[in-house]
């Protein structure tokens, strides 16, 4: 495999980045070689247990080490916290911060400030999290439809009152560091919209350290607006973006090409509104193939960003075709 950098079009502002997410058959090491070599701009983070491990041993010392790495690499980072089983061996980001139990809320709370204060070592741009699912013993028992329904309200609503209550203590962390919280939409999750997010920071008294991740492919895959006109509706919030293909009503992260976004425009509406944060290519469930998807998720970026409309001929090949076949499976 060529580990040429791919040409750059020099007048176009966005930087990007690749998931350690989509990397985890590598050493974070050599991940971190293999997208310096190919020419991103940084990498998308994840404090997971083969990687950075929040919760093992000196975790200061290897920080240190790792911001070493980064700089001398020339790579910008941003922390991401949607490890699968991080906390929990046998629940799916469990806990989160909407578990019925206090002190379960108040581990998942206790991973964001850890990732704060990595953030603040590293000189990331960000912190990424979500809210996570509405657990299912809040809804209650009842016995007539009427009082069902009533009770969905009610959890909703509590589960509201959570996430606002939990994320309140690291916000103050954030804020104290300079390192913005960014909220990620998640299709399934209580937080599963741009009008979701609103509400939360609506809750929240809209503190300055609460922003928002937007991933492109979610915005395909849920949002009434087009992905572009969501970056353009988002860009006041703006602090972390991902980005991968995706098809309408299917929550299923595709290499570039296999789904329907066309990306010209929302890198174009990227660079009008400003947004200096990274890039982040988000591909969770194709680290069998991850170091050949970073190798041609590259290029195919700066192809779209330098033209507005471009020809399937002009296109480079589809990072999907022929070796990257996916469970269809959500992150």
């Amino acid at each position: 495999m060529s580990l040429r950098p791919s040409p750059r079009p020099t007048a176009h502002p966005l930087r990007y980045s690749y998931g350690t997410n989509g990397l985890t058959d590598l050493r974070l090491d050599d991940a971190l070689s293999l997208l310096a070599d190919l020419g991103y701009d940084g990498v998308g983070l994840t404090l997971d247990h083969m990687h950075l491990d929040p919760l093992a041993p000196d975790l200061a010392a290897r920080t240190h080490k790792l911001a070493r790495r980064l700089d001398e690499l020339g790579l910008g980072v941003t922390l991401e916290t949607g490890a699968r089983y991080v906390l929990d061996p046998r629940r799916k980001h469990g806990p989160s911060l909407l578990d019925p139990d206090p002190a379960q809320r108040a581990r998942r709370a206790d991973l964001l400030v850890r990732a704060v204060q990595i953030a603040t070592d590293l000189g990331a741009h960000a912190v990424h999290c979500f809210s996570g699912i509405l657990p299912k013993d809040t809804a209650g028992e009842a016995g007539t439809e009427a009082d069902t329904e009533g009770d969905a309200v009610a959890a909703e609503d509590a589960a509201w009152k959570r996430l606002a209550e939990t994320l309140t203590p690291v916000l103050d962390v954030a804020t104290a560091a300079g390192i913005p919280l960014a909220v990620e939409p998640e299709p399934g999750h209580l937080l599963a919209t741009l009008d979701d997010f609103h509400r939360l920071r609506t809750d929240l008294g809209s503190p300055d350290a609460l922003g928002l991740t937007l991933d492109i492919g979610h915005c395909q895959c849920l949002e009434p607006l087009s992905p572009a006109d969501c970056v353009r509706a988002a860009a006041p919030w703006l602090r972390h973006v991902q980005i991968e293909d995706m098809r309408r009503g299917v929550h299923e992260h595709l290499p570039f090409g296999d789904g329907e976004i066309d990306f010209p425009p929302v890198l174009e509406a990227l660079a009008a509104v400003g947004y200096q944060g990274l890039v982040s290519v988000e591909l969770p469930r194709h680290s069998h193939a991850g170091p050949q998807l970073a190798q041609q998720s590259l290029p195919f970026l700066h192809h779209a960003a330098a033209v507005s409309t471009p020809p399937d001929a002009d296109r480079p090949p589809n990072p999907g075709e022929g070796h990257t076949d996916s469970d269809g499976r959500t992150p």
